[in-house]
C-alpha cells in the first residue's frame, strides 16, 4: 500500500540511520544524517500524501479524541481529496485504530484503521457517496510512524492521570558533605567471593570496588583514583600506597581491567570522605561551599557547585532536594529531612524552561513536564513473539530445592530463592520471563505461554519485591504471544493524583538481597531499590539512569555483580539500574526485569527474544501493511495555492514539506487559524474560507477572505494561553455531536434521503439551525488543537535532534539550555 498512514501515537527512544555499504567514509556529518533521517521510519512531519488510481489524498496532522487502555485509538482529520482529472475537495473524517508502541523509537503505528465518518461540508450531496468511497479506497490502513509526542500534545489536554501507587515516600539516610566524598553502600553483611589462588575476596554487594584481605583482615576500597583502607566499613578509612600482593593476580575478562589499571597505587590524588551505609542510601555531595544562584521570579535558589537538584526557598526558608523522583525538606542541609510532595512551594512550577534545573519540571506536580512523564509512563511497549521460541527459552534458575514466600495481603506467593519472577496461585504457576507470562503446574516447568494472566496476580502490592510483573499484560493467537510492557515494570510509578501525579523511581520499600551459601561461592540475589543509585529521569527516554559519580562505577549494590549459575562464577558489572532502555558496559543485570544483556549498547526487555521478537513496528510495517521503496523529492502545489516539497521515504511514505493548518472541527467543517489567531471555515457556497470568529472573542463578519492562504501559520504567542476549558466537546464524542447524521430528519424537508447534511447547515443537531460556523465551543476546542499541534511538533524535532547528537547521557540539553542534565 501506497502512502503509508500515520496517524497517532507514540514511543520512546532512537532513530536507527542505515547509510549505504559505498559512501564515501569521508563524507561530511550533516550529509550523513541527513541521508540516514531519510532511509529511516520517523516522523518527518505533516501533513501526508498518498495516492491510488490517480487519486490523491493529503491528509493534515489527526487530532486525538481518545486513546483507549493506550490501544486505541479515535481521532479526526482535515484532508483534501482530489479525484483523477477533478477538483480538489475538502473534508473531514472520524477514524478509529489499533495502535503498535514502539518506545525504543518513540513512533507508534496505526493497525487496522476505520473511517467511521466521513464529511463533505463544500460538496454536493449528491457527489458525497461517491467521493466518501473514493476517501476510504484512498486512505492507507496502517503504516508509516507516528511521533508520541505528537500525540501525548493532544491527549495532556483532555487525558486525566492514573491513580498512585501507594508507595512508600519515608526519607532514606541522607548524608551532606562539601568536601570530596563517596558513598558505599552494602546491602547487608557483605557478601564475600574468593580471587582465585589469593587471599583476596572481593564483595559481591556494593557499588565499588571493595577488596578485603583475609590475611590482615583489612578492607582495601577504590574510590576514584585512590586506594583506601579501613578495619571496619563504617570505620575510618584513610589512604594507602600499600596493597595486597594479591590484587596483582586479579583475573581478565571479569570487568576488573579499571581496578588492574591502579596497581600498583598511584601516589598522587587525594582520598575522599568515605560514607558507609548497610541499606540504600543518599548523599548530597557540594564542591566546597554552596554557591547559590537565584531564580528569576520566584523565591527559589538552586546550589551550582553540585550534581545533586537542591534549592532553597526564602519563602519558607527550607531547603528542597529531589532524589529518585521525590521531594524532601529540611530546614538545615545537615537534615533531617521530611517527605516534601505532597507540600511543594507553588514557586517550583515558574522554574523557566531554559534555566540549568529545567529538568526537575518532570517531578513537579502540575507542570506540562510532569505530566507528559505520566502519560508516557502509561503507554504500553509492544512486542510480537512467536510461541514455540518463547516457550524454548523460557527457564528458571533455583538456588536449591524451590521455596516460596506468601505476598502481603493475598492468598498466593513468590519464589524467593530465584531472581526469575514466578508467582504461584493456588495449584498454577506463573513465569514473567522477559516480559513475557508463562504457566506451568509444576515450578520447575516446563513452561507455556499463558493465554490469560489470573486477576489475582494484578492485586499483589508495591510492598512485594515482584510487584513490577503487574505491569505486563498479554493476548495470544494459536501462534503468537502480544505482549504490552508499561514503566511499572522497569522499576518507573506514578504517585500522587489527578493534578498532583508525577513520575518516581522506585516504589520506596526496600526489599532486602537474597544470599545463599549452599555451594562453593556465595549466591547473592539482590532485588531493585529505590535509593542509592542517582536515578535521573530522562524526558527522551521516559525513564531513570543512574546519575552521579560519587554512588560509584556499577551505579547501585543492586547491579554491582553478574553471576552465571551454569559455572559458578561471579564478575563485576558497570551497569545503569534498571531504566528504560538502559546501557551497560558489560555483562549487566537488571533486578527490575530479571535480565542479563551483554551488549554496550541500549537494551529492554524484549532484548533476550532477538530477532523471534517484532518489537518496534518495523516488521509489521515492512510486511506487506506498506510498500518499500527508496524515493525522491518533487515539487508540489495544491490548488488553494499551498506549496511545498513532497519527500518520498523508505516505507513508502511520503511527507509534503509546508504548514500544517487545516483541523477538524467537532461540528463537521474544516477550519483553518491565520497569524492573528482567527478561524476561518471552508465554505458551504462558493469553496472559499469565511471566517468563523476571533479565539475567545467576537465573531468575525463572515466575508470571504479571498487572500487567506491555507499555508498562514499559527501567531506568534501560539494558542492554548487563551483556551477556555469549559464547553469543550467530550473527549469520546463523535463529530457532530452525540447523535449521528442520518439519525433524523433534514432540516425543513421532511426525511433525510442520505446521511450527509445541506451545504448550509453546521453538523451536529438536526432538529434545528445552529447558524454558521465557528460557535465558540468549537473555536476554543480548535484553539486547543492548534496550540497542541504545535507544541508536538517541536517536541517531535528536539527528540530527533537529541538523536542525532548521539543518544547519549551528557550529550548535550534539550531547546533553550533546559532539561535534562546528564550526569555521569
Amino acid at each position: 500500500m501506497k502512502k503509508a498512514f500515520l496517524i497517532i501515537v507514540l514511543c520512546v527512544s532512537s532513530i536507527f540511520f542505515s547509510c549505504k555499504k559505498d559512501k564515501d567514509q569521508n563524507q561530511s556529518t550533516s550529509e550523513a544524517i541527513k541521508t540516514a533521517s531519510s532511509d529511516s521510519l520517523t516522523d518527518d512531519g505533516w501533513p501526508r500524501e498518498t495516492t491510488n488510481n490517480g487519486t490523491k489524498l493529503v491528509y493534515y496532522q489527526p487530532q486525538v479524541d481518545e486513546w483507549k487502555d493506550y490501544k486505541e485509538i479515535t481521532a479526526r482529520l482535515a484532508f483534501a481529496l482530489t479525484p483523477k482529472d477533478g477538483k480538489e475537495i475538502l473534508g473531514v473524517a472520524s477514524l478509529k485504530a489499533e495502535t503498535l508502541v514502539d518506545k525504543d523509537n518513540r513512533n507508534v503505528f496505526f493497525k487496522n484503521v476505520t473511517v467511521t465518518d466521513v464529511r463533505f461540508p463544500a460538496l454536493d450531496e449528491k457527489k458525497v457517496p461517491e467521493m466518501e468511497k473514493l476517501f476510504k479506497e484512498t486512505l492507507p490502513k496502517g503504516g508509516d510512524p507516528v511521533s508520541v509526542d505528537r500525540i501525548l500534545a493532544d491527549l495532556n489536554q483532555t487525558k486525566s492521570p492514573a491513580k498512585g501507587i501507594a508507595g512508600k515516600n519515608d526519607p532514606p539516610a541522607i548524608f551532606y558533605s562539601t568536601n570530596p566524598a563517596v558513598l558505599l553502600i552494602v546491602q547487608g553483611e557483605p557478601v564475600l567471593v574468593p580471587v582465585e589462588k589469593t587471599d583476596i575476596q572481593y564483595v559481591v554487594n556494593t557499588n565499588w570496588d571493595l577488596f578485603f584481605d583475609k590475611t590482615t583482615k583489612d578492607y582495601y576500597l577504590l574510590a576514584d583514583n585512590v586506594w583506601v583502607t579501613s578495619k571496619q566499613l563504617g570505620g575510618k578509612w584513610e589512604k594507602t600506597t600499600q596493597l595486597p600482593s594479591g590484587l596483582s593476580n586479579l583475573p581478565s575478562g571479569q570487568n576488573f581491567d579499571d581496578v588492574k589499571k591502579m596497581i600498583p597505587a598511584p601516589t598522587g590524588g587525594t582520598a575522599p570522605q568515605i560514607f558507609y551505609s548497610n541499606k540504600p542510601a543518599e548523599l548530597i555531595a557540594i564542591n566546597g561551599t554552596p554557591k547559590f544562584v537565584k531564580i528569576d521570579g520566584t523565591k527559589l535558589l538552586y546550589i551550582e557547585n553540585t550534581e545533586n537538584d537542591i534549592f532553597a526557598n526564602e519563602g519558607d526558608g527550607q531547603y528542597y532536594v529531589l532524589l529518585s523522583g521525590r521531594w524532601f525538606k529540611s530546614a538545615a542541609l545537615t537534615g533531617p529531612w521530611s517527605y516534601a510532595g505532597n507540600n511543594l512551594p507553588a514557586d517550583f512550577t515558574k522554574i523557566p524552561k531554559n534555566s540549568p534545573r529545567a529538568n526537575v519540571l518532570a517531578s513537579v506536580p502540575g507542570t506540562q513536564e510532569a505530566k507528559d512523564a505520566v502519560m508516557l509512563a502509561q503507554v504500553p511497549t509492544t512486542a510480537i513473539i512467536n510461541k514455540a521460541d518463547a516457550e524454548a527459552k523460557a527457564k528458571v534458575t533455583y538456588d536449591g530445592t524451590p521455596q516460596f514466600k506468601p505476598i502481603e495481603g493475598t492468598k498466593m506467593q513468590y519464589a524467593s530463592n530465584t531472581q526469575d519472577k514466578v508467582i504461584k496461585v493456588g495449584d498454577l504457576y506463573y513465569l514473567c520471563f522477559q516480559a513475557v507470562w508463562f504457566m506451568s503446574t509444576s515450578p520447575n516447568g516446563p513452561w507455556k505461554t499463558a493465554d490469560s494472566v489470573p486477576k489475582e496476580i494484578y492485586t499483589i502490592p508495591p510492598s512485594s519485591p515482584v510487584y513490577n510483573v503487574t505491569y505486563v499484560t498479554q493476548t495470544t493467537t494459536d501462534t503468537t504471544v502480544q505482549s504490552s510492557t508499561t514503566a511499572g515494570y522497569f522499576g518507573a510509578f506514578i504517585i500522587g493524583a489527578t493534578v498532583g501525579a508525577i513520575l518516581t523511581y522506585g516504589t520506596g520499600f526496600y526489599y532486602p538481597p537474597y544470599v545463599y551459601y549452599g555451594g562453593l561461592y556465595p549466591i547473592y540475589r539482590p532485588w531493585p531499590y529505590t535509593y542509592g543509585g542517582g536515578a535521573v529521569y530522562n524526558p527522551w527516554t521516559g525513564g531513570w539512569a543512574a546519575g552521579r559519580s560519587v554512588y560509584g562505577p556499577y551505579g547501585a549494590a543492586g547491579t554491582s555483580a553478574w553471576y552465571n549459575p551454569a559455572t559458578g562464577r561471579y564478575g563485576r558489572s558497570a551497569s545503569v539500574q534498571g531504566w528504560y532502555g538502559g546501557r551497560t558496559a558489560a555483562s549487566s543485570y537488571n533486578p527490575w526485569t530479571g535480565n542479563y544483556a551483554r551488549t554496550n549498547q541500549g537494551h529492554n526487555a524484549y532484548a533476550q527474544w532477538g530477532h523471534s521478537a517484532a518489537t518496534n513496528g518495523r516488521q509489521w510495517a515492512q510486511t506487506g501493511h506498506i510498500t518499500t521503496r527508496r524515493g525522491t523529492a518533487i515539487g508540489y502545489e495544491t490548488s488553494g495555492g499551498n506549496k511545498g516539497v513532497i519527500t518520498h521515504r523508505r516505507g513508502g511514505g511520503t511527507t509534503i514539506h509546508t504548514n500544517n493548518n487545516l483541523y477538524a472541527g467537532h461540528d463537521g467543517h474544516v477550519y483553518k487559524r491565520d497569524a492573528n489567531g482567527n478561524w476561518s471555515h471552508y465554505n458551504n457556497g462558493n469553496g472559499g474560507w469565511t471566517q468563523a470568529g476571533k479565539l475567545g472573542g467576537a465573531k468575525g463578519s463572515g466575508t470571504a477572505l479571498a487572500h487567506d492562504r491555507p499555508n498562514q501559520g499559527l501567531g506568534a504567542n501560539g494558542a492554548g494561553e487563551r483556551i477556555q476549558r469549559d464547553n469543550l466537546p467530550k473527549p469520546n464524542q463523535n463529530i457532530g455531536g452525540e447523535n449521528r447524521l442520518g439519525d433524523g430528519n433534514r432540516l425543513g424537508d421532511g426525511i433525510q434521503h442520505d446521511n450527509f447534511p445541506k451545504a448550509n447547515q453546521t453538523l451536529g443537531q438536526r432538529d434545528k439551525p445552529l447558524g454558521e460556523a465557528g460557535h465558540p465551543n468549537i473555536t476554543n476546542d480548535l484553539d486547543r488543537s492548534a496550540f497542541a499541534r504545535d507544541r508536538g511538533e517541536s517536541q517531535t524535532r528536539d527528540f530527533q535532534n537529541f538523536q542525532r547528537e548521539g543518544n547519549r547521557f551528557g550529550g548535550g540539553n534539550f531547546r533553550g539550555g533546559g532539561g535534562f542534565r546528564g550526569r555521569r
